[in-house]
């Protein structure tokens, strides 16, 4: 993940270690989810039979509402279907995430 955020030029002093963030998402109002399928998927956590059971997770799903931006509703890496994508607090919005923030950031601007 941090190889993938130092390719994106985010600066490596200001991302949270996992644990670190996941103790403050109970108190985010919106998580915003780009692309990511395995890494917040509850079922690591509360399913043992899960393939990707005990695997480290960011906790999105604790957040006050979150918001999945993806193309389709494909399986990760780990090929596993991922209930938070039919959680009450979950909106799942389609398409190119680049163009999606931009319309986000426009109207925010606007």
């Amino acid at each position: 993940m941090n190889v993938l955020l130092a390719e994106a030029g985010i600066p490596y002093d200001i991302v949270l270690e996992m644990d670190e963030i996941n103790e403050d998402l109970p108190e985010a109002d919106v998580v915003l989810v780009i692309g990511a399928n395995d890494i917040v998927n509850p079922g690591a956590e509360n399913d043992p039979t899960s393939p990707i059971a005990g695997m480290p997770v960011l906790q999105v799903w604790k957040s006050k509402l979150v918001v999945v931006m993806k193309r389709g509703m494909a399986t990760g890496y780990a090929g596993v279907e991922n209930p938070l994508f039919f959680n009450d607090n979950t909106r799942m919005l389609f398409g190119d995430a680049k163009k999606s923030v931009d319309a986000m950031l426009g109207a925010i601007d606007g």
